[in-house]
Formats: structure tokens, C-alpha cells, sequence
């Protein structure tokens, strides 16, 4: 089955210190209703730092959240995302937002029954 580009929605990605995605992620929910998110974690080697053109910058462990939100609420989303986990900072990570080519939303009944031992 083929796809369309569903450019209803957007993907938000934020590369940030380590310890700081998973707090965001429960702002988003609590503050904006944002259940859309994903956290996982990275390493790389600083750019910026004094041995970077050697090839030997500093490894630096990141936490990378996506978020995926509708093409209305996108920009009012980024610009809380880049205060809300100081980007705007030294140090504080970067952030894009790229269209999305396929979404297919997650949604969890509100009825579930309850797990059995």
C-alpha cells in the first residue's frame, strides 16, 4: 500500500544534554497535552572542542526527543521547546523541525482493562 505525505504533522528534534529530554517530555504532556514523544540517547564528539580537528573531540553522551505534533501548533510547540530546555543557552543543544512523509497516530483506548497477574 502506498503512502501519501501526510504534511499535517511535523517532527521536532531536539539534540540535548543528557538529563533534560526526559523532564521536557513530561512538561510537554502535563503543560501542552503532548503525548507524541520519543527519547533516546546518543554520543558523539564535540565540534567545539580544542582537539575536534584532530579527530580526537571529546565524547559527549546527548539525549535526542522527537516530537510529533500538527502542522498548527508546530511553531508555538518549537519556540516552547527552545526555552523550555534553554537551547536559546551555551551548551544548551540544537533544535529542527522537519515535515513529516508518513504518520500514523498511536492512540491508547481510554477503556483498557485492567492486567490480570
Amino acid at each position: 500500500m502506498v503512502h501519501k505525505a501526510d504534511t499535517r504533522h511535523k517532527l521536532i528534534t531536539c539534540v540535548l544534554p543528557i538529563g533534560v529530554a526526559m523532564p521536557l517530555a513530561h512538561t510537554l504532556r502535563e503543560e501542552k497535552a503532548i503525548v507524541t514523544t520519543n527519547v533516546s540517547n546518543a554520543r558523539g564528539v564535540g565540534m567545539l572542542t580544542a582537539t575536534a580537528h584532530s579527530g580526537l573531540g571529546d565524547q559527549t553522551e546527548k539525549q535526542i526527543l522527537t516530537v510529533t505534533v500538527d502542522q498548527d501548533v508546530a511553531d508555538e510547540i518549537f519556540e516552547f521547546i527552545y526555552f523550555e530546555a534553554k537551547i536559546n543557552e551555551p551548551h544548551g543543544g540544537l533544535i529542527y523541525m522537519s515535515r513529516l512523509e508518513d504518520y500514523v497516530p498511536l492512540v491508547v483506548p481510554a477503556d483498557l482493562p485492567e492486567e490480570e497477574d
